[in-house]
């Protein structure tokens, strides 16, 4: 119904969260013929929302905008009025989307990132943080994050008090560095800091390395890359008290060596991935 998608768009404008229309299958508006292949050039720099030079909602997610005289122009109309859902752009925003896909990936992150407001969706939940990230889809199976230059559905506000971007997030789309590796091999594993233990229970330091073992062990491609995430997850969880030990270490090299990872790869994503925390 073209009044309700174009009344949510107007209400998240108004709470300055930049809206855009979605047509069938959760895919936005294609360019118009002016835009058509990127013939224009694209939006100056494609890094923040707003309209496109051409009065169109064009070029996805740099068409949402919080401007209530375009959402409501001539030239938005047949848009709205073919909408078949809103979306929005979470980096316009200051905000974040971890879009988890399925039951695995939300009890994944009920182990490892923090609470925050979450939204259902029609697989799984939208778990939406205060502050911007690059968006990076897959950063592990059925996760995907939706910050800067992406958009996210809108599904309504959920439940739950909206968190400040955490490590745990941010990690998730660090890639492996050449200018971060080691200067030097290390021998053994590096154990975590002595802050205060937020675990309350040895169960929960246990799951998050049985679930840390487990993504590196289904792992089919990428290896490296995801031995360094898996590694910045739990440093970014668990590596600023003292619960972690040397031993739950050795069980995360020991997953990486059975993919094939040599002990000298393992030290080094261990360290890179310490040095990417600041630790």
């Amino acid at each position: 119904m073209t009044p309700t998608h174009l009344h949510t768009a107007l209400a998240l404008a108004e709470a300055g969260m930049p809206p855009l229309p979605l047509r069938a299958g959760k895919l936005p508006f294609g360019n118009c013929r002016t835009c058509a292949n990127n013939a224009c050039g694209g939006r100056p720099n494609m890094k923040t929302a707003g309209p496109c030079h051409c009065p169109q909602p064009c070029h996805a997610w740099a068409a949402a905008t919080t401007d209530p005289r375009l959402l409501t122009s001539r030239a938005w109309a047949k848009a709205w009025h073919d909408a078949a859902a809103v979306a929005y752009h979470p980096g316009g925003a200051g905000l974040t989307v971890v879009d988890l896909d399925n039951a695995d990936a939300i009890a994944w992150a009920r182990e490892v990132l923090p609470a925050t407001q979450t939204v259902p969706t029609t697989r799984g939940e939208h778990w939406i943080y205060r502050g911007t990230m690059r968006s990076v889809n897959g950063v592990r199976p059925g996760v995907d994050i939706k910050s800067t230059m992406s958009y996210a559905r809108w599904l309504g506000h959920g439940t739950g008090s909206t968190a400040a971007l955490a490590d745990a997030v941010r990690a998730l789309a660090v890639m492996p560095s050449p200018s971060r590796r080691a200067p030097h091999a290390l021998t053994t594993p590096v154990r975590g800091g002595q802050g205060e233990c937020r675990h309350r229970t040895p169960a929960y330091l246990d799951r998050g390395i049985a679930m840390a073992e487990q993504r590196i062990t289904e792992a089919r491609s990428a290896i490296h890359t995801t031995v360094y995430r898996t590694f910045l997850a739990v440093l970014s969880t668990h590596g600023r008290c003292g619960c972690l030990t040397d031993a739950h270490v050795a069980r995360l090299f020991t997953a990486a060596q059975a993919k094939g990872e040599t002990a000298r790869h393992c030290t080094d994503a261990w360290t890179n991935a310490r040095t990417a925390l600041g630790m």
